[in-house]
């Protein structure tokens, strides 16, 4: 199956780090090598880059790698693909627009007999994976459930988000990663953690490469960084497992909602 990749943090924050041992699995100490991405936001806009290549011999993750973008939430994948062909139509994150954000969203699993679940009406796929296609039923549930505009209070939507990711779960492996840019939510199926880090900060060692960093010298006493995964991505830290059904809502690198 694919990893998932993501960071909230309450000021801008690059996630060079997390994403150099990420990209390793991908086709050196993992076999996700059917292709990756990442998306960066800035306020309202995002950046995101794809390839369809492994991540560990990719020249794009090169330059994610040693080019240090400053975000306040990230969303990054890297593929073993299991429905629909190997190529960038079917590469996450996936995008699309809903209420004047532009939402992204990632997927770890496969799914079964989906095909007449997933019927949506203004959001369509654009390849011919399970995942976008349960994105899209997401985003199509959404405009029906509240209309043209949100409600006041955002934690009703992602509480609504995790009672339909509920019934995707009922169709196979769903871990999911969604975001509007300023909330990032994660839903547990099987395999997902997180980490918090705030001060004091100290140094982290990558499990998949021989990197280690030392955050109190990155970081000022206020900055909040928390980082979701598959799996950690150190060894030399506490990581926080959810429990299949388990959700987080974040918000400026804090816990806002959850199960």
């Amino acid at each position: 199956m694919c990893e998932l990749l993501a960071m909230s943090a309450n000021v801008p924050t690059d996630i060079v780090f997390s994403f150099t041992g990420l990209a390793e699995r991908g086709g050196r100490t993992g076999p996700h090598v059917d292709g990756w991405g990442i998306t960066f936001y800035e306020g309202k806009g995002s950046r995101t880059f794809k390839d369809a290549n492994p991540s560990c011999e990719s020249a794009i993750a090169s330059l994610i790698k040693s080019y240090p973008i400053k975000s306040e939430v990230v969303v990054s994948h890297i593929r073993q693909a299991n429905r629909g062909e190997v190529n960038l139509v079917n590469t996450h994150p996936f995008s699309r627009e809903l209420w004047g954000r532009y939402w992204t969203y990632a997927h770890n699993g496969q799914l079964s007999d989906y095909e007449d679940k997933f019927v949506a009406r203004r959001f369509q796929p654009v390849g011919n994976t399970d995942s976008e296609m349960a994105f899209c039923w997401l985003l199509q549930r959404l405009a029906d459930k509240f209309g043209d505009t949100p409600p006041a209070q955002m934690n009703e939507v992602f509480a609504y988000v995790a009672s339909l990711a509920d019934e995707i779960r009922k169709l196979g492996v769903f871990n999911m990663l969604l975001t509007d840019g300023e909330y990032l939510m994660s839903y547990c199926s099987n395999n997902l953690c997180f980490i918090t880090r705030r001060a004091p900060f100290g140094k982290a060692r990558l499990i998949d490469t021989d990197v280690v960093i030392d955050f109190d010298e990155e970081t000022t006493p206020d900055d909040v960084v928390t980082v979701i995964a598959t799996r950690p991505l150190t060894n030399n830290e506490q990581w926080s497992v959810l429990q299949p059904g388990d959700w987080r809502l974040f918000r400026r690198g804090e816990i806002c909602a959850g199960s």
